[in-house]
């Protein structure tokens, strides 16, 4: 059965595709044990909810501030050279967690180096984005990032299962040991890739800020490009950092135990796996529509959180929580390469990096007080709706229902199905 994904002309009978896929896979799985360590390790310092939103937000506030220039980087520079120091760094950065143990390090400390592994982030991101377009042929970008995407979900299942198992047999010092082993085992398949050459002017190049203000413009000539990345902005710093950060600290609470952390994020992860497997057999001419009716179930994963009567409760609103973002993995990004030429992708995919998480590190920091001024369960409750509303007023946007420009011809459907 797996011979066709392999057979000549098919999507992993691309060598560098490969690399890089197996590469993705095995940094995510690092990437997604990482914030169960840190979680365990702030909670065991005596950290709580604030302190915990805010050393998470260290993390997005400085891929916020630095996304932008690397996504010029990224239309710049060899995109594999990027990835490469990005995810190295990143690895230094877990290592350094096992030289010196987080247990004897002030809250402040940790923050400052869950820092610094957001300006990896910034980096790798936007060129790991941007360079699927030299690893494959136009007709498989589309299977390529759903596969893409759908090894990221794989790995926040996996991930979250190594972390937990190995903070509670060895200790969260020594899974940073395992985290970066993984971060620098992923990083050196990357040397492999060769990465086909962009078309680069020499001379009379623009200037930073004239290709990020080229950047912007696009975006927002784009409407249901600046649309979406406009709800996103607003729903993750409500609802996805409420989440974020009280996952952690209701888990503990209410069943003494870090398990239901790990296991609640690997379920939400195992539902975006089965919804992108599910969107890209879709065929439908509204993708942005069935994207979108799909994100408003993520309302479930705060509506357990509010009710938590057992752990299995909460697990399965983290897996229906999940379902809800397999739209985006089957439908955004092939959209948005679509749309934007290449050249520019860089640029647009770390605006929408910036835009969509951008307000979120002030909603992590805020998660705290906000629980302490409202209350735990009408804070959460609150964030529900406003998701809810949030998601069906961008679609009365021209061109978010579609995802396309109004007016521009379809060349065919949005089911990927056949490709796969």
């Amino acid at each position: 059965m797996l011979k066709k994904y392999f057979a000549p002309g098919s999507l992993f009978s691309y060598k560098d595709y490969r690399n890089f896929f197996i590469s993705g896979l095995i940094f995510v799985i690092g990437s997604s044990a990482f914030p169960i360590a840190l979680a365990v390790s702030v909670l065991d310092n005596g950290g709580d909810a604030t302190d915990l939103g805010l050393i998470l937000a260290a993390r997005l506030l400085s891929g916020t501030l630095l996304m932008l220039i690397g996504g010029v980087w990224a239309d710049r520079l060899p995109r594999k050279w990027i990835m490469i120091g990005a995810d190295s760094f990143r690895g230094m950065i877990a290592l350094s967690l096992v030289v010196v143990s987080a247990n004897d390090l002030p809250l402040w400390a940790i923050g400052l180096l869950v820092f610094l592994m957001g300006a990896g982030d910034a980096f790798g991101q936007p060129a790991g984005t941007a360079i699927v377009p030299s690893l494959l042929p136009d007709h498989l970008l589309p299977v390529g990032n759903v596969a893409k995407g759908i090894v990221g979900k794989i790995g926040t299942i996996v991930g979250p299962g190594v972390g937990g198992i190995a903070v509670a047999t060895i200790g969260a010092d020594l899974t940073f040991a395992v985290i970066a082993a993984f971060f620098l085992f992923g990083t050196s398949l990357l040397f492999k890739i060769k990465e086909a050459p962009r078309q680069e002017i020499l001379e009379d190049k623009p200037t930073f800020l004239f290709e990020l203000r080229e950047g912007f413009k696009l975006v927002w000539e784009i409407k249901w490009i600046a649309a979406s990345i406009i709800m996103a902005t607003f729903q993750l710093m409500i609802i996805v950092a409420a989440e974020t950060v009280l996952l952690p600290v209701i888990g503990r609470r209410e069943f003494g135990t870090d398990s239901v952390f790990a296991i609640s994020a690997a379920a939400f992860s195992l539902g975006g796996v089965i919804s992108a497997v599910v969107a890209i057999k879709i065929k439908t001419s509204k993708p942005g529509l069935v994207a979108i009716s799909m994100w408003s179930l993520f309302a479930f994963a705060p509506l357990a959180l509010a009710f938590p009567i057992s752990p299995q409760f909460v697990i399965l609103g983290y897996f229906i929580a999940g379902l809800s973002i397999g739209g985006w993995e089957a439908y955004w990004v092939t959209a948005v390469q679509r749309e934007v030429p290449q050249d520019m992708q860089g640029r647009v995919f770390s605006i929408d990096a910036v835009g969509s998480g951008g307000m979120m590190p002030i909603g992590m920091a805020l998660v705290g007080p906000s629980v302490a001024l409202f209350g735990e369960k009408p804070f959460l409750l609150g964030a529900i709706v406003f998701h809810i509303v949030i998601c069906y007023l961008v679609l009365l946007v021209p061109g978010v229902k579609e995802m396309r420009h109004p007016g521009r011809s379809e060349s065919g459907s949005s089911s990927m199905g056949e490709q796969i």
